[in-house]
């Protein structure tokens, strides 16, 4: 992770946009780039485009649609940035969250009409923060499904991609990012010229000594990310004279099947199942958001939880992909009373028996339970019953580079980086300065719509200048 001068005149060939990192937002950067008729190269560090993206759920928030007003769903972008400001008690920037708040109903129209992206609004249930139904995901609600529309999207677009190529170096010359230092499997390095870069290479959350000494709450957390997310975006920055801010944010999860690695989703949890530990006892109002509870969750005997809900549930969330393949690696208990389940579960009958006796009570009337949940509305449990152990997990960090509106680094003297771009785990999310802020989508709101913003404002800045006489572009490669 270095960061070298180097005149942008020394390199043997450039491309007006290069883009680093091939998940959700490197793709949608590059898109945008394309549609301004820019040529675009997307460095990938694996030999396949999947990233971080590939393992959500792939849901993007839009809000003032359509699509929701032709179902009768009252939002506006006015709405989901509220929502934003209260979930993160206003522990973010405002302007920035307005900002993509506006940007969201476009980018979801955007990516599903210019580009084949087949995104559609989910009506099933609402997600803890948002006072709206306004996430919008693939068929079969995947995170790798999405992935598959970008790439093919991307190649229809004619983007170029250079996998098995990790960058190493970052290149300027005092003022501009000149070009990046690329390193082969093989150990071979080359070097390439751009005269626009775009940070899409997620955040750290994969780097344990960084979630060591910026998020210790999570030591006994599982990583559930990718690999890659070794804080490369982050070491540049610093080195850059880049503003970061709040570093020690993250989206965490609840819910992530113990030994498995695949997430029990939390629609389970907002109709009505809900958590106990080992004791059979619930310890939280897990309706609160998947992300703050990983830490509760990490807090309990053993540092796991179980789920409990049933067949309606159940049907629910055999929706979603993940979900299914938790049922198929064995990871969904399932038995005809309270009592068996429990004995399956190994966790204390008698006590789980009293806890669910607890919420149907709170079930029938508008009360909060001693940690502030209320069950008012949903419906009881019944048989079959169905049981999953689970852990808290890291899914990825939500701080980083401070961006503007059009995902342009931020100096830390408050200027901006003429040509040098950050969007997704790289960039300062929305999600304010901890974990309890992460609202569902944020994620995928950062990397889609700051990819696009990145995208649109490099193709329109930058592609003159790399057809300027005396300079090389791609095409001599």
């Amino acid at each position: 992770m270095r960061v070298e001068e180097q005149p942008a005149s020394s390199f043997d060939y450039a491309f007006p946009v290069v883009v680093v990192g091939g998940g959700g937002c490197g793709l949608s950067a590059a898109l945008a780039a394309r549609d301004q008729g820019t040529d675009v190269l997307v460095i990938e560090q694996d030999n396949r485009l999947l990233g971080t993206t590939s393992m959500s759920t792939g849901l993007i928030p839009a809000a003032g649609t359509k699509e929701q007003t032709d179902a009768g769903i009252e939002d506006s972008p006015e709405l989901f940035a509220s929502d934003i400001l209260r979930k993160t008690n206003g522990e973010t920037d405002p302007e920035i969250a307005a900002h993509l708040a506006r940007e969201s109903a476009d980018t979801v129209a955007w990516l599903r009409d210019r580009h084949d992206v087949a995104l559609s609004l989910l009506t099933d249930f609402l997600y803890p923060g948002h006072s709206a139904m306004r996430m919008y995901g693939m068929p079969n609600r995947s995170g790798e499904e999405l992935m598959g529309a970008l790439e093919l999207a991307a190649q229809k677009a004619g983007v170029d991609f250079l996998t098995d190529a990790r960058v190493e170096t970052l290149f300027h010359d005092g003022q501009r990012i000149t070009g990046v230092g690329i390193e082969r499997p093989d150990g071979s390095t080359e070097q390439l010229g751009c005269h626009a870069l775009v940070l899409a290479c997620c955040g750290f959350a994969g780097n344990r000594q960084m979630v060591a000494d910026l998020i210790p709450e999570l030591k006994h957390a599982t990583f559930h990310g990718h690999p890659g997310n070794r804080g490369h975006a982050v070491k540049w920055a610093e080195k850059l004279g880049v503003k970061l801010a709040d570093m020690r944010a993250y989206q965490g999860h609840g819910g992530l099947a113990y030994g498995q690695g695949v997430p029990i989703l939390w629609p389970l949890i907002m109709e009505g199942g809900y958590q106990v530990n080992r004791l059979g006892q619930r310890f939280s109002n897990e309706a609160a958001g998947y992300s703050e509870q990983a830490v509760k969750v990490l807090d309990q005997p053993g540092h796991v939880a179980w789920m409990i809900f049933d067949r309606k549930r159940y049907d629910l969330m055999m929706k979603f992909d993940d979900f299914r393949q938790a049922v198929s690696s064995g990871a969904v208990a399932q038995a005809d009373s309270l009592g068996a389940l429990a004995n399956i579960l190994n966790i204390d009958p008698y006590a789980l028996g009293k806890t669910n006796m607890h919420v149907d009570r709170l079930r029938g009337s508008d009360d909060a339970d001693s940690f502030g949940r209320r069950f008012f509305g949903t419906l009881p449990l019944v048989a079959p019953y169905y049981g999953a152990k689970v852990t808290g997990a890291l899914f990825h960090t939500q701080g980083g580079i401070v961006v503007d509106r059009h995902a342009r680094a931020i100096s830390l003297d408050g200027t901006v980086k003429p040509n040098l771009y950050a969007g997704g785990g790289a960039a300062r999310g929305i999600s304010g300065s901890g974990a309890s802020g992460y609202m569902a989508g944020n994620g995928l709101l950062t990397a889609t719509s700051f990819g696009k913003l990145a995208g649109r404002h490099a193709g329109r800045h930058f592609a003159v200048q790399a057809c300027s006489p005396g300079e090389n572009s791609h095409e001599n490669m």
